[in-house]
């Protein structure tokens, strides 16, 4: 399953360098607005420890990581909704994405430009918000006099069913309209989340998407965690929650990616740094997305997939292929972390540590599992 992240942001926050650092691609980063006319698309493998370890142990000629794409998405400005500026492209494209990454500028520089004249991270984050909720507006009113429609109709054939569901839609349409009234984006992610666990669905909607902040903070800042002085990274914190908003220094990042690992690792260190952005970012974007990882390793390759918590076998069998799903008996699984303490699959038969899961299990995240199968 790969993992669809969008970076959006004002013109000249940082976000296409940020990219360029986080993909180690080449892509224009001018100070002048629109540099990323379309969006700009790669593909980053997650980094895990836990694959390089199994790899070792099972001597795998090929280690096949999980992949993050990220899409660099052009820049927006006040009145996109109504098709301003790249406006119908730049939400089109964010439509399309799993999560939003908001980059917003908590630095000051005079030689970089702001859209705005001035740097306040949070009332960007409210323009972006805004031209979301304005354009989800029209998705939402077209969608009620459509479920009107429907309703008629389900009322006069007599089908309860359907009644009772186009009811549910509108109760939700309506509580999500007030929230879009208020541009208030957590409010409504919160209202189709809850929902959807309740199965009640509805249209797509934009400011629905889950979504995190990048505090993109200035080099000085970033060294020895000195951003956590910066008002405006205090700020988004204060707002958002400290497990939304993710710091990270555009300019360090890009640095360190053109950098020999040696000369990065030294340079981490002199900085204080313990993790780089694109680990924390994708870390912190599982966590929200819901997504674990789990491993089928030998001596051909090492292979992580990502699948969402809550996956039974059977379904996680089928990442791998669809054979695997339909002839489905059952998978030998263990924990690689207990492969790491035991070092063989011997060790782990032997202390009673791997498993035989059916249909109903559960895949964990760590887990390492061989299916059996029969088509």
């Amino acid at each position: 399953m790969a993992l669809h992240v969008g970076l959006v942001g004002l013109p000249n926050v940082g976000k296409s360098t940020l990219f360029n650092a986080l993909t180690n691609a080449s892509v224009p980063a001018e100070n002048y607005p629109f540099c990323t006319i379309d969006p700009h698309v790669a593909v980053t493998e997650v980094p895990d420890e836990r694959l390089t370890k199994m790899a070792a142990i099972f001597n795998s000629q090929k280690i096949i990581p999980t992949t993050v794409q990220f899409v660099d998405i052009a820049g927006l400005v006040k009145g996109a909704a109504s098709g301003e500026g790249l406006g119908n492209k730049f939400l089109s494209n964010v439509m399309e994405t799993d999560l939003i990454l908001h980059v917003l500028r908590c630095f000051d520089d005079a030689d970089i430009t702001h859209v705005d004249n001035h740097v306040n991270p949070s009332s960007d984050f409210d323009t972006i918000v805004t031209e979301l909720c304005l354009k989800d507006m029209e998705s939402l009113e077209k969608r009620l006099k459509k479920t009107e429609m429907l309703m008629k109709k389900a009322k006069s054939s007599g089908d309860a069913k359907e009644v009772k569901k186009l009811t549910a839609e509108q109760e939700l349409l309506a509580e999500v309209q007030k929230a879009l009234d208020a541009t208030d984006a957590i409010k409504v992610t919160q209202l189709v989340s809850d929902a959807r666990e309740h199965g009640i669905t509805t249209i797509s909607l934009l400011a629905a998407k889950k979504f995190l902040v990048v505090a993109n903070v200035g080099e000085d800042e970033f060294a020895e965690q000195g951003y956590k002085d910066n008002t405006h990274y205090q700020a988004l914190i204060s707002r958002f929650g400290q497990e939304r908003v993710i710091v990270a220094s555009a300019r360090i990042e890009a640095e360190l990616a053109q950098m020999e690992s040696e000369e990065a690792e030294e340079m981490k260190q002199d900085l204080g740094i313990t993790e780089t952005g694109l680990y924390n970012i994708i870390r912190t974007a599982y966590h929200h997305l819901g997504l674990i990882t789990f491993f089928t390793c030998g001596p051909k390759e090492a292979h992580a997939w990502s699948i969402r918590r809550g996956t039974k076998a059977p379904a996680a069998a089928g990442t791998i292929h669809s054979d695997l799903e339909r002839g489905f008996i059952c998978a030998e699984t263990y924990s690689c972390q207990d492969m790491f303490a035991e070092g063989t699959e011997a060790g782990l038969k032997q202390s009673g540590k791997m498993r035989t899961e059916g249909k109903e299990y559960v895949i964990q995240d760590g887990d390492v599992i061989n299916v059996r199968f029969n088509v």
